[in-house]
């Protein structure tokens, strides 16, 4: 399997070393962390919501979900977690659920939980549910930056 046409240009672009990472397809982060032997707080997900008028992507460790109440205190309004139909509009080179948690790649604001950065390495869907994309803290700061980073997440 390949990555995301969208996803490649994108780390072409900003100079992103990364290793692609295939694996038995899975249909669930947590479960694809198991198949690649990935510690889950090490594979970033990216969890899309919808606000009034915009998409933002939450991204965080597979290991911890989305605290409503955090994640609408940090947006500053209420949300929605946006449907297949919208998924696959946004992500047009992507399965559903294999979307990478890099927003600027697909002109989406982003917001990042803070846990994930703290990890020596990241892992995160490359856009199907068979390849994993991994990269160095460094790089996965890189591609982060410039984005929000707020504590949103619960469990763990």
């Amino acid at each position: 399997m390949s990555i995301a046409a969208s996803l490649q240009r994108h780390l072409s672009r900003k100079h992103v070393a990364y290793e692609v990472v295939p694996h038995p397809p899975t249909m669930a982060s947590v479960l694809t962390a198991q198949a690649c032997r990935v510690p889950p707080e090490r594979l970033a997900k990216g969890v899309v919501v919808r606000t009034g008028d915009r998409y933002i992507l939450a991204v965080l460790p597979a290991s911890r979900r989305i605290s409503r109440a955090h994640l609408k205190a940090e947006l500053g309004e209420n949300f929605a977690f946006a449907s297949e139909n919208e998924l696959e509009q946004l992500f047009e080179d992507c399965a559903l659920g294999a979307i990478p948690p890099i927003g600027e790649c697909y002109g989406l604001d982003a917001v990042v939980e803070p846990s994930i950065c703290g990890q020596p390495d990241i892992y995160f869907e490359g856009g199907d549910h068979a390849t994993l994309v991994h990269v160095s803290q460094t790089q996965f700061a890189e591609l982060t930056g410039n984005v929000p980073h707020a504590r949103f997440a619960a469990g763990g």
